[in-house]
C-alpha cells in the first residue's frame, strides 16, 4: 500500500499540531509535484514545493529537470504577496549545488514563516545546510520524522518522500546507483520457451509500463545473450524525450556484427568488457559510435561502480538469469519489478529470471520489503525492495561538508584532481548543466537571457543556418527549461543531421563554450569564489567520453575542465574588464573578438 493510499484509506491516524493531517496532505502534494518530472529528462533529485496560506494553496512548483529552475523559486513566484507569513511544504531539503542558494533565498525573500521538510538531503555536502540557513534567517523549520513525531499520517508522508527520491538515498548510502531488476515471466516462472523464444511473455500494457520505467532511468543493462537472442532496441519508444544509455555487459565480446543497439542515432550504447577482448570488433563498434569501456576483471559491482562515477542515479537491469544472479549475489540489485503473465509454458530447460544463487534451502531465500501489487492489463506486477531504503538523518557523527558563501574559502586545497559532472555533486556548480541563467548578447548585439551555459552552447551550433529544421531546433532549445533537455535536442540533431551544423563549428566551439563560462562565473560571486577555491587542482569533467570534447575522464581532451582552469588563471591575473561583468560578454578578451564577430556575421540573417 502506498503512502497516498494509506492516507486515503483511513488506516492512518490524524493528529493535531506538527505532523497533523493537513501537514501530511500538503507533503504528499509536494511529492506528487516532484514526481511529475519522471522520464522527462535524465533522472535527477526530485523536488516539489507547496506554499499554503491558512488552508489555501497559493503556490506550487516542481523541478522539471536537471538544472531547471528550483521548485521553491517557482512556488514563491506563483504565491507572490501571499507567500508572506505562509507555510511551505518541501518533499526534500533544498540543494543548490554549491552555487547561489536560489531555493533558500527565494523562501527567505518571500517572507515564509514556516517550512515543513519531508526529509533531509541525503548527500553529505547538502544535508542540513539549507535547514540551518533558513533557521538562521528566522524561519521556523519542521522536519518530518524529527520535529513532527512518527506514526500515523506523517509517517506515511515521510515514506512517500523517501520513495520519491529512492535513487538518491541509495547513491548516498551505498555509493552506487539504484539498480532495479525487471523481468516478465509466465505463471510457472519462465521468461522464455525451451527454444529461447520470448516474444511476448507479457501484455502490451506491461510493455508500455516498461517503456515508462526506462524513461525514468539513466541506463538499461543487458548481457550478451540478450543481444544475440532478442536483438533488442532498449529505447522508450517515445518520439523525443529522454532515452537512457544502453549498456551491454560481455566478457568475451562475442556479439553479432549487426544489431539494433549499434544504431546510436537515437540513443547512446556502451559495451562493457574485459581488456583485450576481441580488439578488432571493438574497433568496429567504435566506428559505429558505440562506446567501449574495458575492465581488468568485469563484474556487476565493477560495472555499477563505474556507473556511479558517471553520475548515474538509476539503472534498469533487463538481463537474463545468467547475469541477474551474479548481480544479486554482488549486492548491486536493490529493487525488483516482476511482471507475471497468466500463462503456462513449461519446459525443464526453459530459462528462469534468476540463475543459480547457491541456495539449497527455502529458508535461504531472499525476501522483499515494501512489496506492492497491481494489475497491468491481464498481468500482475509485483514490486519490492531487496535492500531496504536507508534512513538518512542528521546526527552527531555527520560531517556537513557544505559549500556556501561563508565557508567556500575553507574548502580543502590539497585535492589534486577535482571531478565534476552532475549539478548536485559537491562541485556541481562547475557543470554546464547547473541552473545559472546568463546574459550574453544575441547575434545582433541585443542582450539575451539564456537559461544556462548549455542552452547557449547548443543553440550556437546552428547559428546562421536557415534550414527550417535548424531554426526549429534553436527555438526548442531556447524554449526548454532544463539544460539536459537542451543538450538532448542539440546533440540529437547534430548527430542525425551534421549538415545542419554551422560550417565553422569545429573551429569556434571551444570559444563559444568559453564565452558562456565567462558570463556564468563572472555573473555569480559565489561561483567565482568556488572556481578560485580550486586553485592548485586539476578540474576534470567526469564523463567517460564526449563527442565534442573527447576523452574527458582521462584529462586528454580539450574539455570544460581545461577551459575552467584557463578561466581561473585569467581571473587570478585580473581584473576582468567591466564589459564582462554581470554576464554581459560584449568585449571579449584573449582573442575572443574574432569569435564574436564571426558569430554575429554567421547569424545576421536569422
Amino acid at each position: 500500500m502506498t503512502a497516498a493510499m494509506a492516507l486515503a484509506s483511513g488506516f492512518v491516524s490524524v493528529r493535531g499540531g506538527c505532523g497533523n493531517g493537513e501537514d501530511s496532505r500538503h507533503l504528499l502534494k509536494a511529492v506528487e509535484l516532484a514526481k511529475r518530472s519522471d522520464g522527462l529528462t535524465a533522472p535527477h533529485p526530485k523536488f516539489g514545493c507547496v506554499v499554503v496560506r491558512g488552508r489555501r494553496v497559493v503556490g506550487t512548483g516542481g523541478l522539471s529537470g536537471l538544472g531547471a529552475r528550483p521548485a521553491e523559486v517557482q512556488a514563491v513566484e506563483e504565491a507572490g504577496e501571499y507567500a508572506r507569513g505562509a507555510t511551505a511544504f518541501l518533499n526534500l531539503e533544498p540543494g543548490d549545488c554549491g552555487g547561489d542558494d536560489a531555493a533558500v533565498a527565494a523562501l527567505v525573500r518571500g517572507g515564509l514563516e514556516r517550512i515543513v521538510v519531508g526529509m533531509r538531503h541525503p548527500l553529505p555536502h547538502f544535508r542540513g545546510k539549507a535547514i540551518a540557513a533558513l533557521q538562521s534567517a528566522g524561519v521556523k523549520v519542521d522536519v518530518a520524522g524529527e520535529d513532527c513525531g512518527i506514526g500515523g499520517a506523517i509517517e506515511a508522508a515521510l515514506k512517500a518522500c523517501q520513495l520519491a527520491n529512492a535513487p538518491l538515498l541509495y547513491r548516498a548510502s551505498h555509493n552506487l546507483p539504484m539498480s532495479t531488476l525487471k523481468y516478465a515471466m509466465t505463471l510457472d516462472g519462465k521468461i522464455a520457451a525451451s527454444s529461447g523464444h520470448s516474444a511476448w511473455v507479457s501484455s502490451a500494457d506491461s510493455r508500455r509500463r516498461v517503456f515508462e520505467t526506462r524513461a525514468q532511468c539513466d541506463a538499461v543493462i543487458v548481457g550478451g545473450n540478450t543481444v544475440r537472442s532478442d536483438n533488442p532496441n532498449l529505447t522508450t519508444r517515445q518520439a523525443g524525450g529522454h532515452q537512457p544509455d544502453r549498456i551491454v555487459i560481455t566478457r568475451t565480446m562475442n556479439l553479432p556484427r549487426e544489431a539494433n543497439l549499434w544504431d546510436t542515432s537515437n540513443a547512446h550504447t556502451i559495451v562493457m568488457t574485459e581488456k583485450g577482448a576481441n580488439v578488432e570488433f571493438q574497433k568496429h563498434l567504435a566506428s559505429r559510435g558505440v562506446e567501449v569501456v574495458q575492465f581488468d576483471l568485469i563484474s556487476p559491482r565493477a560495472v555499477m561502480e563505474h556507473c556511479y562515477s558517471r553520475g548515474y542515479l538509476s539503472v534498469l537491469w533487463e538481463c537474463g538469469g545468467m547475469l541477474s544472479a551474479p548481480a544479486i549475489q554482488g549486492g548491486v540489485i536493490h529493487k525488483v519489478l516482476a511482471f507475471i503473465a497468466p500463462k503456462v509454458v513449461g519446459g525443464l530447460q526453459a530459462p528462469t529470471p534468476v540463475g543459480e544463487l547457491g541456495f539449497v534451502q527455502m529458508t535461504q531465500a531472499l525476501k522483499l520489503s515494501d512489496v506492492s501489487f497491481e494489475l497491468t492489463g491481464p498481468d500482475m506486477l509485483v514490486t519490492g525492495y531487496l535492500q531496504p531504503l536507508s534512513d538518512i538523518s542528521l546526527d552527531s557523527n555527520d560531517e556537513l561538508t557544505c559549500i556556501s558563501r561563508g565557508d567556500i574559502a575553507e574548502l580543502p586545497s590539497k585535492v589534486s584532481v577535482i571531478p565534476f559532472n552532475k549539478p548536485w555533486d559537491r562541485y556541481g556548480a562547475l557543470s554546464t548543466l547547473s541552473y545559472h541563467p546568463i546574459t550574453i548578447p544575441d547575434f545582433d548585439g541585443k542582450p539575451v537571457l539564456w537559461s544556462s551555459v548549455e542552452h547557449y552552447y547548443q543553440a550556437s551550433k546552428f547559428a546562421g543556418m536557415n534550414d527550417q529544421l535548424a531554426v526549429q531546433c534553436k527555438a526548442e532549445i531556447l524554449g526548454t527549461e532544463s539544460p539536459v533537455e537542451a543538450a538532448r535536442i542539440g546533440e540529437t540533431l547534430s548527430r542525425q543531421r551534421p549538415d545542419l551544423l554551422r560550417k565553422d563549428w569545429d573551429a569556434v566551439k571551444l570559444q563559444v563554450m568559453r564565452t558562456a563560462l565567462q558570463a556564468k562565473f563572472l555573473a555569480y560571486p559565489a561561483l567565482k569564489s568556488l572556481l578560485l577555491s580550486t586553485e592548485g587542482s586539476v578540474l576534470v569533467e567526469s564523463l567517460q567520453s564526449d563527442s565534442l570534447y573527447v576523452a574527458s575522464r582521462n584529462g586528454v581532451g580539450l574539455n570544460v575542465g581545461r577551459l575552467l582552469m584557463d578561466l581561473r588563471a585569467e581571473i587570478q591575473r585580473g581584473p576582468i574588464p567591466d564589459s564582462l561583468q554581470n554576464g554581459h560578454a560584449k568585449t571579449p578578451v584573449n582573442g575572443h573578438a574574432y569569435f564574436l564577430d564571426c558569430h554575429r556575421q554567421q547569424v545576421a540573417s536569422t
